[in-house]
């Protein structure tokens, strides 16, 4: 079985491969860059969801794989303020789909408004840190929560909860 990952980032790749090994310990990943169609900084769950969905598809048909996986960040603001979210899409070749999300995460203010003023959330925690490319590594969910939950772990969820459907078909269908 051949898994493509669409993405090159290796936080995404580590989370889609963790959670894909539980079902398919013995399948092939391959990490494939294709575009998520939606903006450098998805600014809800429907746009974050689609941009997963979007390379999920892609994965698929560019790696000419069983099985697409696609993992998108986002944020999501609400009336308690803004939230930091994973959103994962599974897709296989007869058009089965799994989506699932990762926890909220509740980022501060200061960083919110810029992410409401065109910001992208990996450059602004850089800045906000200090620290280079932390969408690669720890993400804001590893420096928000003190290195408490990584970025991978946190992504490793919302493709475990994409793989629902795969796991427990028979709950689906």
């Amino acid at each position: 079985m051949k898994i493509a990952i669409g993405s090159l980032n290796p936080t995404k790749i580590e989370a889609a491969q963790r959670a894909g090994r539980q079902v398919w310990p013995a399948a092939e990943f391959v990490a494939v860059d294709v575009p998520s169609g939606v903006a450098e900084q998805p600014m809800n769950d429907e746009e974050t969801i689609q941009g997963a969905l979007n390379r999920a598809r892609a994965a698929l048909t560019a790696a000419a794989a069983d099985v697409g996986m696609g993992v998108e960040g986002g944020v999501q603001d609400s009336p308690l303020g803004m939230f930091a979210v994973g959103w994962a899409v599974v897709v296989d070749r007869n058009g089965v789909i799994g989506v699932g999300g990762s926890g909220r995460l509740p980022l501060p203010e200061s960083i919110a408004n810029q992410l409401r003023n065109g910001g992208e959330l990996g450059p602004v925690m850089d800045q906000f840190t200090g620290q280079h490319n932390l969408k690669h590594s720890l993400g804001a969910v590893g420096i928000l929560t003190d290195g408490a939950v990584n970025r991978t772990e946190a992504l490793q969820v919302a493709v475990t909860y994409a793989l629902t459907r795969f796991r427990r078909p028979e709950y689906y269908d």
